[in-house]
């Protein structure tokens, strides 16, 4: 079983910074692509920003320049760093992980439960 634990939101004033933390657990062979998404009240969730195993990124374009994703293999942690926050990015934020728990496995997503950002204005 894998287990992903996020970690870092709050409430912030518009125009600060965050830094959101997402570390797996568990029994697994390998993670390869991992991802943040956000879901404000009474709207879809939205992809934020994906990394993969190697490093390669993709942002939403709402975020672009002001967020950066990035991981640290060694720990199995995912980060997201927000700066010039708005209070558009209020949301409950989820990380995923694609994840292969053993050899010749196929890859399933696991997702955490969530943390809340608010960005006062």
């Amino acid at each position: 079983q894998v287990q992903l634990m996020e970690s870092g939101g709050g409430l912030v004033q518009a125009g600060g910074s965050l830094r959101l933390s997402c570390a797996a657990s568990g029994s697994f062979f390998s993670i390869n692509d991992m991802g943040w998404y956000r879901q404000a009240p009474g709207r879809q969730r939205d992809m934020v920003a994906r990394i993969g195993s190697g490093g390669t990124t993709n942002y939403a374009d709402s975020v672009k320049g002001r967020f950066s994703i990035f991981r640290d293999n060694s720990k199995n942690t995912l980060y997201l760093q927000m700066t010039s926050l708005k209070p558009e990015d209020t949301a409950v934020y989820s990380c995923n992980a694609d994840v292969r728990t053993i050899p010749d496995r196929n890859v399933v997503r696991y997702w955490g439960q969530g943390t809340q950002v608010t960005v006062s204005s």
